[in-house]
Parts: C-alpha cells; sequence; structure tokens
C-alpha cells in the first residue's frame, strides 16, 4: 500500500539533509552554489529524485552546470549515507540529482509576459489616437416620419 503522506514527509525530509550536507558538511567547492529545491520519492520509498539548482558566482556569471553535477555525483554516496542516518527508514532511497528547470521556465515566462505588456502598450497608444473608421456613431437610428 503506497502512503503518499509518508512519501511526501520523507522527500521533505531528504530535500532537507540533502541541502544540510551540501551547505555545510560536502566541502566540494564545485557545490558552492548548488541549492537544493525539492526532492520526490516513490510509492515504495526506494528512488528519491533531488532537484536542484545552480547559480552563478556573479550576477553576469554563467553557472557551471557540469561541474555541478559532476560535483553531485561524486558526493551521492556520502549524500546517501547522510540521508539513511537522519531518516532512520528501513531501506535507505537511492538518490539521483536533476537539473531543475523550473526557474529558467518561470524567466522565459516573465520575458514573455514582459513582451506581451510592451505589445499591448503600443496597441493602446495607438488606439488612443484613433479615429473610427466610419460615422462617429454607427448605430442607426430610427427616422423621422415628416
Amino acid at each position: 500500500m503506497v502512503d503518499q503522506a509518508r512519501a511526501r514527509r520523507l522527500a521533505k525530509r531528504i530535500s532537507a539533509i540533502v541541502a544540510t550536507a551540501i551547505e555545510y558538511e560536502i566541502k566540494d567547492p564545485r557545490l558552492g552554489f548548488v541549492t537544493v529545491t525539492d526532492a520526490k520519492v516513490t510509492g515504495d520509498l526506494r528512488e528519491a529524485t533531488v532537484y536542484y539548482t545552480v547559480m552563478g558566482e556573479t550576477v553576469e556569471a554563467e553557472p557551471d552546470y557540469a561541474a555541478a553535477a559532476a560535483g553531485l555525483e561524486k558526493a551521492k554516496g556520502v549524500l546517501r549515507s547522510k540521508v539513511g542516518a537522519g531518516t532512520g527508514v528501513k531501506f535507505t532511497p537511492t538518490l539521483s540529482f536533476v537539473l531543475d528547470t523550473v526557474p529558467d521556465a518561470a524567466r522565459q515566462m516573465e520575458d514573455l509576459l514582459a513582451r506581451a505588456r510592451a505589445a499591448d502598450d503600443a496597441v493602446a497608444r495607438v488606439a488612443a489616437d484613433a479615429t473610427p473608421a466610419g460615422e462617429p456613431d454607427p448605430y442607426k437610428t430610427p427616422r423621422d416620419d415628416d
């Protein structure tokens, strides 16, 4: 029987353990700008997927995704043992790390929304100075019979 609530609680706990271990215990410089964003655990609690993002050293610098992935792959065993000690479950889930694409998708959506707002503003500027193509009052009025 799959207990989804237990899987969600375990995923939240795994995410906290992995984030803390990356920040304070793993001394790999490639993991300095890695942030754990989420974790998902299968219903049988055997596999956990940890989602992460990578920030650049500066705002303009491009993040080094390959180095971060290599650092996480190297630290996978240590992180799994930390998860096993921190959760106390019978079977420690295997960890897999996936680059989280949500921040990039959100940034793309923000860019699309900004372009749509700019297009709406341009249409509003043109419409403000526009005059009707036909008569000023396009609705027919009843005739006065003389």
